[in-house]
C-alpha cells in the first residue's frame, strides 16, 4: 500500500515538472515560466483522466457480479492516484497565481502578498479545493477501507467519469490563447459536451439501475447495502444535483412500487373474504 502511494506522490509531480522544463526548454516553444505551469498542470490532470478511465473500463468489464466481484485494479488505482488531488490543490494554485501576473496585478514573492494569492485562490476555487479533500479524506478511506471489497464494479464504472477530463482541460487552454474561431476547438466542445453527458450527468442515474436491476426490486429491497451507501455518499459529494435528481427519482419509483404491492395484497384479501 505504502509503495503504491510513493509511486503516486512521485508520478504527478514528477510529471509536472518534467512537462513544464520541456515546455519552458525544448526549441521553438521556449515557453514563459506562466504557460509552461499552466499548460503542464493541465496535462497531467489529462494523463490522471486517461489513465482512470482505462482503469475502469479494465474494471468494469470484468466484473460478472457487479457486487462480489473483485478486480485487483481497482484498490490499486485508488491509492496510485490519492496523491494526485494533494497534487492538484498546489498545482491549481501555481495556476492561479501566474494568471494574477498575467492580469497585470502587482505581486511579489513576500509572504503578505502569497497569503493574499492564498485566500483569493480559496475563494476563487473554493468547490474544487473541498472537492479534493473530500476525494482524499472521505472516499479514498470508503473506497478502500469500508467498501470490504465489494462493488468493484460501482468504483470502476465511477473512474469512468473522468472520460471527460481531456477535452474540458483541453477547452480550456485553446481558450487561453484565443483560439476559439479553430476547427479543434469546435470539435473539442463537442467530444466535451458529449462525454460530459454520459460520463457525469448520466453515470449516478445509470449506477442505481444497475443496482435496482442486480436485486430485482424485490417487496424486501430497502435501498441498503454497502454498495448503494457508498454510491450515494460519491454522489452527494462529487455530483449533488445529480444526486438529489437520482434521489428525486428513486423516490418516485419505490413509491410506485410499494404502491402496487399494497394494491396486490388489498386484492388478494378481498378476493380471500
Amino acid at each position: 500500500m505504502l509503495s503504491i502511494l510513493a509511486a503516486g506522490s512521485v508520478f504527478f509531480p514528477g510529471l509536472f515538472l518534467l512537462s513544464k522544463k520541456c515546455l519552458k526548454s525544448i526549441p521553438g516553444l521556449r515557453w514563459n515560466e506562466g504557460d509552461a505551469v499552466i499548460v503542464s498542470a493541465r496535462l497531467v490532470s489529462s494523463i490522471q483522466a486517461i489513465m482512470a478511465s482505462t482503469a475502469g473500463y479494465i474494471i468494469s468489464s470484468s466484473c460478472q457480479d457487479i457486487i462480489e466481484d473483485q478486480h485487483w485494479l481497482t484498490c490499486s488505482y485508488i491509492l496510485f492516484a490519492v496523491p494526485y488531488f494533494v497534487y492538484d490543490i498546489y498545482a491549481m494554485f501555481l495556476c492561479y497565481w501566474h494568471k494574477l501576473q498575467v492580469k497585470g496585478h502587482e505581486v511579489d514573492n513576500g509572504s503578505r502578498s502569497k497569503a493574499v494569492a492564498v485566500a483569493g485562490y480559496l475563494r476563487r476555487e473554493f468547490l474544487m479545493v473541498l472537492h479534493h479533500v473530500v476525494m482524499v479524506t472521505a472516499c479514498f478511506p470508503i473506497s478502500v477501507f469500508w467498501r470490504q471489497g465489494k462493488g468493484d464494479y460501482f468504483q470502476g464504472v465511477m473512474f469512468l467519469a473522468e472520460l471527460s477530463t481531456p477535452s474540458v482541460c483541453l477547452g480550456k487552454i485553446l481558450i487561453q490563447y484565443k483560439q476559439q474561431h479553430t476547427l479543434l476547438h469546435k470539435v473539442n466542445g463537442a467530444v466535451m459536451l458529449i462525454t460530459f453527458f454520459l460520463c457525469r450527468v448520466l453515470l449516478f442515474p445509470y449506477l442505481y439501475y444497475v443496482y435496482g436491476r442486480y436485486v430485482s426490486f424485490k417487496a424486501s429491497f430497502t435501498f441498503t447495502g454497502i454498495a448503494l451507501t457508498k454510491m450515494r455518499i460519491l454522489a452527494l459529494f462529487t455530483h449533488p444535483h445529480v444526486f438529489l435528481a437520482c434521489r428525486l427519482l428513486f423516490s418516485y419509483e419505490r413509491s410506485v412500487v410499494l404502491r402496487k404491492i399494497s394494491y396486490a395484497r388489498g386484492k388478494s384479501f378481498s378476493a380471500r373474504y
